[in-house]
């Protein structure tokens, strides 16, 4: 419990004093995310915070974590500075999205081989239970790049990503902690101090934005977190076994991954890649029905907070019965908010009617006379 609570209190420190020199930096050295037609800024915001509540979370974890023979945190810190090393250059250089790919299978790959952290079982999903080896692989694999890239993808309004991030990785945190698991519980509350003390600064109206540097970072995080509570939670003997586990670890990730998948599978059924740039994110959905940046967060914190709790009340369903209603609740929540949205903006101002001056040439074309009808409506004649 000390070692949770120190690594708390450290990453919400360094990562509160870190903020403040960061932004000077990147006015100094013209570090800035630059507005334009998508974006929902107007104005050159800096991007470096990721810096910031990263050096907070290494330094807790690094200091917290408690020493153990054969423990795979040196994998995971490895995995940790591929992908901030990946996310930085692209904040400040940019970096092509196959590079980004690469990077992110390379931080997947120390955790995955190195650290021998793995789905092996459906725990039941579909009538399936222990997954062959290369299945289980490439569905590890899957798992890591669609939740790094989830909270990359969700990263669009003031303290979205952040806030998000925060709820799941305190979460997982406090479970973790509740079981004895106490590496990843370190981990999980260090980047939730972290985060904590970032969103200060990124609540709207934002100061500094997290950056690629960030966003990724939140990402592979959680993916640690949420595979381990699969492994762990899905232990019958455990201390505190959870039925469908898949299905409660889907929905604990609800907001970035249900919104990544669905766009994802918009943008390929439209024949578009499906990385590429659109306004179709819950986010954007809530910002058109004229929420704000803070009442759209808390609009997402309040519904994927929902739906965990709902998922733990009702894990009795089973992992198959309760995916499904968690997927089709959710399409069904997000189908309402389009047509809402698509209502909105179907709502047009009529343009006023231009009148032209007339000219000593056209003077007696233009003469028009009004006259009342009967019916009372001006008749243009």
């Amino acid at each position: 419990m000390e070692n949770v609570l120190i690594a708390t209190v450290l990453s919400f420190v360094v990562t509160y004093f870190s903020i403040p020199i960061l932004i000077r930096v990147a006015e100094l050295k013209h570090l800035y995310d630059e507005p334009d037609e998508r974006k929902t800024h107007k104005q050159r915001i800096p991007t470096l915070g990721g810096i910031g509540f990263f050096s907070g979370f290494i330094i807790a974890a690094a200091i917290c974590v408690p020493a153990m023979a054969n423990s795979p945190f040196q994998y995971m810190m490895a995995a940790f500075f591929i992908i901030f090393m990946v996310g930085m250059k692209d904040d400040i250089v940019g970096l092509s999205p196959l590079k980004k790919l690469i990077g992110q299978l390379a931080a997947s790959f120390a955790i995955i081989y190195l650290g021998n952290l793995q789905i092996t079982s459906m725990y039941g999903f579909m009538g399936i239970y222990t997954l062959p080896p290369n299945i289980s692989l490439m569905l590890t694999y899957f798992t890591f790049i669609v939740v790094i890239n989830a909270f990359n993808l969700i990263d669009g309004v003031d303290g979205h990503a952040g806030s998000i991030g925060l709820l799941v990785s305190a979460v997982l945190g406090a479970y973790f902690l509740h079981v004895g698991e106490i590496t990843y519980a370190v981990i999980g509350f260090a980047l939730a101090g972290g985060l904590a003390s970032f969103l200060i600064y990124n609540i709207s109206p934002a100061r500094i934005f997290m950056g690629d540097t960030g966003s990724l970072l939140i990402g592979l995080v959680n993916a640690v977190l949420i595979l381990k509570f699969i492994d762990v939670a899905g232990n019958p003997v455990g201390k505190m076994p959870i039925s469908a586990t898949p299905a409660v670890a889907f929905a604990i990730l609800i907001v970035p991954l249900f919104d990544t998948l669905r766009v994802f599978a918009v943008r390929m059924l439209q024949g578009r890649s499906p990385f590429s740039a659109d306004r179709n994110h819950i986010h954007h959905y809530l910002l058109d029905l004229k929420l704000n940046h803070r009442q759209t967060t808390l609009v997402s914190v309040a519904i994927n907070a929902t739906y965990i709790l709902g998922a733990f009340v009702l894990q009795g369903m089973g992992a198959t019965w309760l995916l499904m209603v968690v997927i089709a609740s959710a399409t069904f929540f997000t189908g309402m908010l389009y047509l809402a949205r698509k209502k909105k903006l179907a709502v047009k101002v009529m343009p006023e009617p231009v009148i032209q001056p007339a000219t000593a040439t056209t003077a007696k074309e233009s003469t028009k006379i009004l006259r009342v009808t009967t019916e009372g409506v001006l008749q243009d004649k």
